[in-house]
């Protein structure tokens, strides 16, 4: 077995305009500050990690790399969330999706779409680059606004939308086979890959395409209620990536799963900082584990209650008492090979 390594930070949700949220530099001293080993890089801050500089330069990669090691830190993995969604938007949430491109994009789908599929693929580049393993992103979705049937399932649609969704992703999968990285998508409600059996379609339909694997958060399938441990027992080798990060769902008369438009304070179901949810993340570690992940343990901090200074504190202290060191010898070695004597 091994050991999984962490912990590390997902920098989406802290990057700001303020320092030392603002550089690359001051985000890895605090993060280091924090105890925090690794950074899961997002691609849509050019200020914070240029992804065309570093799709193109070895200089650029390593450059950033050695600027991160002089910290203690390492790069868990790049994510192109907002780009992968990109690949994929149903018009119903054109213009929901439109900020995500850059400017001179808006309003041009199908430019919006190039763009991100050539962005995602200079992730791969970048990644090789780094020399990760891994990537994260998002599936998009084309069949999201027809997940609950009604009007009465249309299999015929589905079909159609999943084939498509297919189509759009196996040029990028096959240039991530090229550079030797696994694409991660990450399960969750808004993408079409938000459960086991929406990953198992796609799966099959990209011809179970030996790079197509899955970023695991245990937020988004206990919000769903999904067994998010016998979800590891089922998935756990497509599982190449995770994401630590809480929830809660707090049942009661007046919504539900769905959330009724409300805000997240509101809601049933809402994220929590670690530790503050109902996830059990000790089992979710021996799971793990037990089924040799050696990825990263990233912290994606989401919580409606919390301040974030401390969430992120109080998130490396938990990923860090979570981690199991692996032994190299079984307890009952000593009684190898004895024999008993009277």
């Amino acid at each position: 077995m091994k050991t999984i390594k962490g912990p590390g930070i997902f920098l989406a949700q802290f990057i700001s305009g303020q320092p030392p949220f603002n550089t690359l530099d001051g985000l890895a001293e605090w993060a280091a500050g924090l105890g925090f080993k690794a950074l899961q890089l997002p691609c849509n801050h050019p200020t914070i990690f240029d992804l065309t500089q570093a799709a193109a330069s070895q200089t650029y990669c390593d450059d950033i790399a050695g600027r991160l090691a002089e910290r203690g830190l390492a790069i868990s993995e790049l994510s192109t969330h907002q780009e992968g969604q990109l690949v994929a938007v149903n018009p119903a949430y054109d213009s929901a999706f439109d900020a995500f491109a850059p400017a001179a994009l808006r309003g041009d789908p199908t430019a919006r779409q190039q763009w991100a599929v050539a962005s995602v693929k200079m992730a791969a580049q970048a990644s090789a680059r780094l020399g990760l393993k891994a990537h994260a992103t998002f599936s998009g979705a084309l069949a999201w606004p027809y997940f609950y049937p009604w009007p009465p399932h249309n299999a015929a649609l589905l079909d159609e939308a999943f084939k498509a969704l297919a189509s759009r992703w196996r040029p990028i999968l096959d240039c991530f086979d090229e550079h030797g990285v696994d694409l991660c998508y990450e399960i969750h409600p808004g993408e079409d890959l938000h459960d086991g059996v929406t990953f198992e379609r796609f799966l099959q339909q990209v011809g179970n395409h030996p790079r197509c694997h899955m970023l695991y958060d245990p937020s988004h399938l206990h919000l769903q209620h999904i067994d998010y441990l016998s979800y590891i027992d089922i998935y756990h080798s497509r599982i190449r990536a995770f994401h630590v990060k809480d929830a809660e769902f707090q049942r009661n008369g007046r919504s539900g799963v769905y959330g009724g438009y409300q805000n997240w304070a509101q809601r049933a179901g809402r994220f929590r900082s670690l530790g503050d949810g109902d996830i059990d993340f000790k089992k979710i570690f021996s799971k793990l584990t037990q089924y040799d992940f050696d990825g990263w343990a990233v912290m994606e901090w989401e919580c409606c209650l919390k301040d974030a200074q401390t969430g992120a504190r109080e998130g490396s202290e938990f990923i860090q008492r979570h981690i199991i060191p692996v032994s190299a010898r079984a307890f009952d070695d000593f009684a190898a090979g004895s024999e008993v004597r009277g």
